[in-house]
């Protein structure tokens, strides 16, 4: 029987005056894909380029982090974009990241989008179906790494894309599946021991475990962690340290059986 496979993702190479990135080259040695910023929340080509060049020394699988131009609130805050704008938005952030990645030998093999534009294309299937569209013709064998249950995944299934669904390492979740607001005392798990937990639990029942104990069955492929404080860190090595204990075999993205 062949073991189960999982990836570990984190954001990262979002170096602004909101967010440091003194953590990446640790958190690069712990994960399996890294989600870089294409300069338009946080990030530039300096970051990018050094972010890669680690990525590549750690054999870890480089995605493009797309998202709304606005540094000024680090992507997240939701505007209404038009579908050309939207489609731009994409097409030159995967472009700024994968001619610097080509200059490292180096290609984007998967897409996560960022902050608002990945939290409002969740809940809306127009928005979720112009993402979709956008990297489906950007490249084919992009990996369309998307939130479990959302109508991202939705969409991206309409267009048999290469799809990878992610839960979060470090976030509480609704009864309705969508993570717990950040304006709530409850949104983050800042405990290890309960992050390892939660997580394996989830990877293994291939289910949500929601606040109130619900548990809603989705496909899971992958884990997001956030590397944003020292805490963080310690919940990346708890969780990978979990999940290699329990049997499960680690796998950058596009090294999983399931996209071979």
């Amino acid at each position: 029987m062949n073991t189960m496979e999982i990836n570990i993702n984190c954001d990262l190479g979002e170096k602004s005056k909101h967010h440091s990135n003194i953590n990446d080259p640790k958190l690069l040695e712990i994960v399996n894909s890294a989600n870089i910023a294409c300069g338009y929340h946080a990030g530039d080509h300096e970051t990018m380029s050094s972010t890669i060049l680690i990525s590549k020394e750690n054999a870890v699988s480089i995605g493009a982090h797309p998202s709304f131009n606005d540094p000024e609130n680090f992507g997240r805050k939701r505007l209404n974009l038009s579908k050309n704008e939207i489609e731009k938005l994409i097409k030159d952030q995967y472009e700024i990241l994968q001619s610097i990645a080509e200059k490292h030998g180096e290609n984007v093999t998967h897409m996560k989008p960022h902050g608002a534009l990945n939290n409002m294309a969740c809940e809306d299937i127009d928005l979720a179906t112009i993402l979709a569209n956008v990297i489906y013709k950007l490249n084919k064998e992009l990996i369309y790494l998307v939130p479990t249950g959302s109508k991202m995944e939705l969409a991206a299934k309409k267009l048999n894309m290469k799809i990878a669904c992610e839960i979060f390492a470090d976030r509480n979740y609704e009864d309705d599946g969508n993570l717990v607001s950040r304006s709530k005392p409850n949104a983050l798990i800042i405990d290890p021991n309960i992050a390892k937990k939660h997580v394996l639990s989830m990877v293994k029942n291939q289910s949500i475990n929601c606040y109130s104990g619900k548990q809603i069955p989705c496909e899971i492929d992958s884990v997001c962690i956030h590397g944003d404080n020292e805490s963080s860190l310690n919940t990346a090595k708890a969780i990978k340290e979990e999940l290699e204990r329990n049997k499960l075999n680690l796998k950058a993205l596009d090294k999983m059986r399931k996209f071979k």
